[in-house]
C-alpha cells in the first residue's frame, strides 16, 4: 500500500504482535513499518543512521507510538516530531501502559492524536472517530485480496 504506511514504534514483541493482530482483525491493510526503539523510529522518519538515503518525502500516514522505549523514549520522539516542519502535523497515537498523569499531560502538550492504553490496544482506536481513522485503509470482506 504505497504512501499509506503505519509506523509502529514498540519495543515489546508481545505488544507488537498484539497490535499487528488487532490491525489485521479490523481489516486494516496498510503496510506496517516497525521500529523497536525511539532512535530507530527517528532514523526512519528523518533518513538517518541505518536509514540514511531513504526518501524522506515518504512519511507514514500515522505513528503508533509506545511511550516507554529504550534509547529514546516516546515523549522525546514526539518532541522531535513536533519540532520538525516535515513531521509536525503527522498524526500520532500514543500506546502506553503508563498510568502516570505526567506522561498523559506531556502527550497532550506534544499534540498527540489519541492515547490508547495498551490493555485495549487498537480496539479503542477502531471505535473512535478521529482524523486517524481516515488514513487507515480497511479491507472489505468481499474484496479479493
Amino acid at each position: 500500500m504505497e504512501n499509506k504506511a503505519i509506523l509502529l514504534v514498540e519495543d515489546n514483541a508481545d505488544d507488537e504482535a498484539l497490535t499487528l493482530r488487532a490491525l489485521k482483525k479490523n481489516n486494516i491493510r496498510n503496510e506496517v513499518i516497525v521500529a523497536h526503539d525511539g532512535a530507530e523510529a527517528l532514523e526512519y522518519l528523518f533518513g538517518m543512521g541505518k536509514c540514511a538515503g531513504r526518501n524522506t518525502d515518504f512519511i507514514p500516514q500515522v505513528v503508533l507510538l509506545d511511550l516507554k522505549l529504550p534509547k529514546v523514549d516516546g515523549l522525546e520522539v514526539m518532541r522531535r516530531l513536533r519540532a520538525d516542519q516535515r513531521t509536525r502535523l503527522l498524526p500520532v497515537v500514543i500506546l502506553t501502559s503508563s498510568t502516570e498523569e505526567q506522561d498523559r499531560i506531556k502527550g497532550y502538550d506534544f499534540g498527540r492524536e489519541q492515547l490508547c492504553p495498551q490493555t485495549s490496544r487498537l480496539q479503542s482506536i477502531h471505535r473512535r472517530r478521529s482524523p486517524t481513522r481516515l488514513v487507515l485503509e480497511r479491507k472489505h470482506s468481499n474484496s479479493s485480496q
